[in-house]
């Protein structure tokens, strides 16, 4: 726990339910915390529940068809039970989100300086002159050169990396407390990767702005965030400070994870050791462990109920029976 805390997240709850279908729960009992400055990352495969898990924070969920149960607390306020006028003040303000694909983001008929400028014109009241100058001067911060021009642009004359910057302008211009970032370096080559990496490193190191990192990256994770939680099948299934998650993993879903990532210092002749099965081959927790059918290390307790948080050292947290041996990094 830190000093200060910023959002407080409290066995979070998201059920998507459609006519002649079943409920889906693809969020089940998630809690973790964020104090300031800090960040930290939610990990795991696609269909594991981290967007979700974010667009519940930020109240972005569709109004229809989505429920969300729990607390979420940003500086002691629920924003769950937030009236959505309230909650409007506060998403894109003091709480902020760096969307996964630039280009659904972005209004494809507006300039992408008019898209800057409408957050300050509606959170920090500046007219649209002043706005549309500051506007320029963010996307010089973010690093877009001859800020001015790109500023008259729209988001399809813009490289996939401009854009992606631009997100971070709008999402930075009213100098959020947290910071949501959804897989902001996904579809970019390695070099605006790094470019984008070093960017949110600095704003949150200079501004003290907390982050939450959505990833399946984790050389990504691991040089930017303070600490991690592994998601799967809509619960954390392993948490804790990065360094001990990954020189340390007790979950075998964390370690299958970190076993499956090509390494430049083995043996080329040797085959790549993905994990078994898919995301949706899984068993509901109430049965029992959800990773079961793709762990290779299964015993039959893994079947009898959900497993507990067994806690280890430095807040280090996992769900599993018969998990990895300490020191048995892949």
């Amino acid at each position: 726990m830190t000093a200060e805390m910023l959002l407080s997240v409290e066995d979070l709850r998201v059920t998507f339910s459609g006519k002649g279908r079943p409920d889906a729960v693809a969020v089940d009992g998630v809690s973790f915390t964020v104090g300031a400055g800090e960040s930290v990352a939610l990990v795991g495969e696609s269909g594991c529940g981290k967007s979700v898990t974010s667009l519940a924070v930020m109240g972005l969920l569709p109004p229809r068809g989505a429920r969300a149960e729990g607390r979420v607390l940003f500086e002691g306020r629920d924003l769950l039970r937030m009236p959505e006028s309230e909650r409007r003040s506060v998403r894109g303000n003091q709480l902020a989100m760096v969307f996964q694909d630039p280009m659904t983001a972005l209004n494809p008929l507006v300039p992408v300086g008019v898209q800057i400028a409408e957050v300050l014109e509606r959170h920090r009241g500046l007219r649209a002159r002043a706005a549309r100058v500051e506007a320029a001067g963010l996307l010089t911060e973010v690093g877009i050169p001859d800020a001015a021009r790109r500023a008259k642009a729209y988001p399809h004359q813009l490289s996939g990396g401009m854009r992606q910057r631009v997100l971070i302008a709008i999402a930075l211009a009213c100098r959020p407390r947290l910071l949501i970032a959804d897989e902001p370096t996904t579809a970019l080559d390695v070099t605006v990767q790094a470019q984008i990496l070093e960017l949110l490193r600095e704003r949150v190191r200079d501004s003290g702005t907390a982050l939450v990192m959505i990833s399946h990256d984790l050389g990504v994770v691991a040089g930017l965030c303070d600490a991690v939680h592994v998601m799967y099948a809509g619960r954390i299934v392993e948490s804790g400070p990065c360094r001990a998650v990954f020189h340390d993993p007790r979950h075998h879903y964390t370690a299958g994870l970190l076993a499956s990532i090509p390494r430049l210092d083995s043996d080329r002749s040797q085959p790549l050791r993905p994990i078994p099965g898919t995301a949706a081959n899984l068993l509901p927790w109430d049965t029992g462990c959800a990773f079961a059918p793709r762990c290779t290390h299964k015993v039959d307790t893994c079947l009898s109920g959900p497993p507990p948080a067994e806690p280890t050292t430095d807040d280090h947290l996992f769900r599993c029976v018969n998990p990895v041996s300490s020191g048995g990094r892949p």
